[in-house]
């Protein structure tokens, strides 16, 4: 595997350290997509304009907490004073929003536009800068990803990053809807910004 390094890391800790750090938090699968997702951050911040060192390693803490355990989770919810609407969902919500906690707590990661880009990488939103996309597209097309139509979202991510955006929200909500799942309310606001089409 190809060694990863990020030259500058916003934090104390050195790229080998987080590095390290975020192995010992997740599985191999898990590592290996977050590897996925920081190439691919690479490759969308560098067709957009966007500073692709800063993109890569967002990309590669996105899913730090996927793993965490839910009891961690409920615990850091309670006492931290998140929305306590939280507690009606699970990881698949909380690693993005609750995650960015644990982020700036383990990794020392403070820079708030990396940390905004964690929070609304499982949702989405309104306003979204153009790290908070990078990451939320890159999440989904990453070279690792294969469901239908997968091709076709990287083309259109590519192509045009709003438009993966859009792409992925009308995906995502389809796949919510088809298996009952619960919606974050978030998630409507962001489909009906960027993927409606008049």
């Amino acid at each position: 595997m190809t060694e990863i390094n990020f030259t500058k890391t916003y934090s104390p800790l050195t790229s080998a350290e987080i590095v390290a750090k975020e192995k010992s938090n997740m599985d191999e699968k898990r590592f290996k997509h977050c590897i996925g997702v920081s190439k691919t951050s690479r490759k969308l911040a560098e067709l957009n304009n966007y500073d692709p060192d800063k993109a890569a390693l967002a990309g590669f803490i996105h899913d730090y907490a996927k793993q965490v355990s839910p009891e961690r989770f409920i615990k850091v919810i309670k006492e931290q004073h998140f929305d306590q609407d939280l507690l009606n969902y699970n990881r698949a919500i909380w690693h993005g929003i609750v995650g960015a906690y644990f982020i700036e707590k383990e990794l020392k990661i403070t820079d708030p536009e990396i940390l905004t880009a964690i929070r609304r990488h499982t949702t989405a939103d309104v306003e979204m800068t153009i790290l908070d996309k990078i990451v939320f597209v890159a999440d989904f097309i990453e070279p690792g990803r294969d469901f239908p139509g997968v091709e076709e979202a990287r083309k259109v991510a590519y192509d045009n990053l709003d438009d993966g955006v859009g792409f992925e929200l009308a995906h995502t909500l389809d796949f919510l809807i088809t298996n009952r799942k619960k919606i974050y309310p978030k998630i409507f606001a962001a489909y009906n910004k960027w993927a409606v089409k008049d």
